[in-house]
């Protein structure tokens, strides 16, 4: 089964100071920082991601990437569509799903249990898009309210939560056949994906990264951003198809250097780059390894 790890780097980082450094261009146009080769000739990349450098020849680097509507949300990046934007109407992507909710749709989850579509995120509306028009049941599943809300109550087994189930469903088939609305089939499908997690306990297992080992936890780092990109391998080993990383709202959103609270590229940039670098190139040894 294949899976998408999205990493949104919340403000957006500057192509000429991470991957795309363009060291040959006119002084006024490179950024600050020196250059490093890779491991694929001819490509370079920022002196301040040298593990992923190591691993050029494991990537993919996509240099044409244009965005024309862009006004500090997700929208138009995540939706894939220079349409998709962000109004003041109401009507804010106008429609358009995020490329989530279209694998959450026409692909599904990978193990029937888990969702399909996960955002791992401190601030939803500034760095997580979603479904547009396809509605709420390819809406993404906010992924920090998962563990922890999926335990059985004590004295509740899973055969017990079966047997109930079993019950609730003979009444509901009389309330079915007298309510055939959309809406009440929405909510019937809302209740037996929360039952699915339940009974097979495999997003419960999949959330805590604390049971991962100390030598794991220390490879992704133990940031934001280490801990949900590790967070995000385990949401994909157990099934879901779509996950998105933020480790922080804003934290790439640099401007000038005297201007706060970004702290610019040299003070802003400099100490969260390897925090990124480590966190990838983790995710790219363990999902090989595995």
């Amino acid at each position: 089964p294949r899976a998408v790890i999205l990493f949104w780097l919340s403000g957006g980082p500057s192509q000429i100071d991470t991957w795309d450094p363009k060291p040959h261009a006119p002084a006024e146009i490179r950024g600050p920082y020196q250059t490093i080769s890779t491991s694929v000739a001819g490509v370079r990349f920022c002196e301040h991601l040298p593990l992923q450098a190591q691993l050029m020849h494991k990537l993919s680097v996509l240099r044409g990437v244009d965005c024309s509507a862009s006004n500090h949300t997700p929208i138009t990046m995540q939706a894939g569509n220079p349409l998709a934007r962000r109004t003041n109407d109401g009507r804010e992507g106008g429609g358009y799903p995020s490329m989530g909710s279209i694998a959450a749709k026409f692909r599904g989850s990978n193990n029937g249990p888990m969702p399909a579509f996960v955002g791992l995120a401190d601030r939803w509306r500034s760095d997580v898009w979603g479904a547009g028009h396809m509605g709420a049941i390819y809406e993404p599943t906010k992924g920090d309210e998962l563990p922890g809300r999926l335990a059985l109550p004590q004295g509740l087994n899973a055969p017990t939560l079966r047997d109930r189930a079993a019950l609730r469903q003979q009444f509901d088939s009389l309330r079915r056949t007298l309510d055939a609305e959309a809406r009440t089939n929405e909510i019937d499908r809302y209740a037996a994906q929360a039952y699915d997690m339940v009974v097979s306990r495999r997003v419960e297992e999949a959330s805590p990264v604390h049971n991962e080992s100390d030598r794991m936890r220390d490879a992704y780092g133990r940031g934001s951003v280490g801990e949900k990109a590790l967070l995000a391998r385990r949401l994909v080993e157990a099934g879901s198809t779509f996950v998105l990383v933020s480790g922080a709202w804003g934290y790439f959103d640099h401007h000038g250097d005297d201007v706060p609270p970004w702290g610019g590229i040299q003070r802003g940039l400099t100490p969260i780059l390897p925090t990124i670098d480590r966190a990838l190139s983790a995710l790219i040894h363990d999902l090989e390894a595995r």
